[in-house]
């Protein structure tokens, strides 16, 4: 099955999850959003499926955020909160699948799709990776708490601060020197690559394989703060005028300084 921008095929029992918008470097739109939490409850009722596998079609992006197009619209609160929650429970979701899931990651991995990213359980890239959340370069807007949780579990806190606040993006081999990439493979031959690592999950007992998953879930959520408690500063950036200054930059092509309000 699939539709214009999430592909999906299974192939020898591992499922293909391909985000399909290459001229827009894959970025997210709300269609999007909702077709990946809907291919992730499904698969929870699939048996036949022993892994799980996303990547990014056109090879130069994972996926490159969220279509910035879909925030001309804000102008309340909610419409920020709203926003942060419904990626929080798409990326949730994705994180609890109860099948082991593998990032292939060639080009841009920024934004919504870093957030993706790092919920997989392993992550290979190519060396055209750049994975990092630029919005202090780019929009002015904030994460939710829940992914600064997942980024401070994945690179620790200094690096976050470099993510977040320096707007720092990772290559392949600093990616994969701390941790955050489990390997690195060449555009040629990653596919075949990331295809055998998830043929051995079909050898690997089930319910280790669950309850390991599980478990470790379970560790970061007792770790993370509440889910609203960066409401104050989602808000805050969502509604600042530096952010409608920058979305129309993306739209419009316009020019702004950042104001700091």
């Amino acid at each position: 099955m699939s539709n214009d921008s999430l592909l999906y095929e299974e192939k020898n029992g591992v499922a293909w999850i391909g985000f399909n918008r290459p001229q827009s470097r894959n970025a997210m739109t709300w269609a999007m959003y909702d077709a990946l939490e809907e291919r992730c409850d499904r698969l929870v009722e699939d048996d036949g499926v022993h892994a799980v596998v996303l990547y990014g079609v056109g090879g130069e992006a994972f996926v490159a955020g969220t279509d910035i197009t879909q925030f001309t619209h804000f102008s309340e609160p909610h419409d920020a909160i709203d926003y942060e929650r419904r990626i929080d429970q798409v990326v949730g979701k994705l994180e609890s699948l109860d099948k082991p899931t593998i990032a292939l990651i060639e080009g841009a991995c920024v934004g919504g799709g870093a957030a993706l990213a790092m919920v997989c359980d392993f992550r290979y890239c190519t060396p055209s990776m750049k994975f990092g959340v630029p919005i202090a370069r780019t929009l002015g807007n904030t994460l939710s708490i829940t992914n600064v949780s997942r980024l401070v579990d994945m690179i620790g806190i200094a690096r976050t601060k470099e993510v977040l606040m320096m707007a720092k993006l990772f290559g392949a081999d600093e990616a994969h020197r701390i941790g955050l990439v489990n390997g690195v493979f060449s555009a040629q031959t990653i596919e075949d690559e990331v295809s055998a690592i998830a043929a051995e999950f079909a050898k690997r007992a089930p319910l280790t394989v669950q309850a390991s998953k599980a478990l470790v879930g379970r560790v970061q959520a007792h770790r993370r703060a509440a889910f609203d408690a960066s409401d104050d500063w989602v808000t805050t950036c969502y509604m600042s005028r530096d952010f409608k200054a920058a979305v129309d930059k993306f739209v419009n092509k316009t020019t702004f300084e950042w104001a700091g309000n």
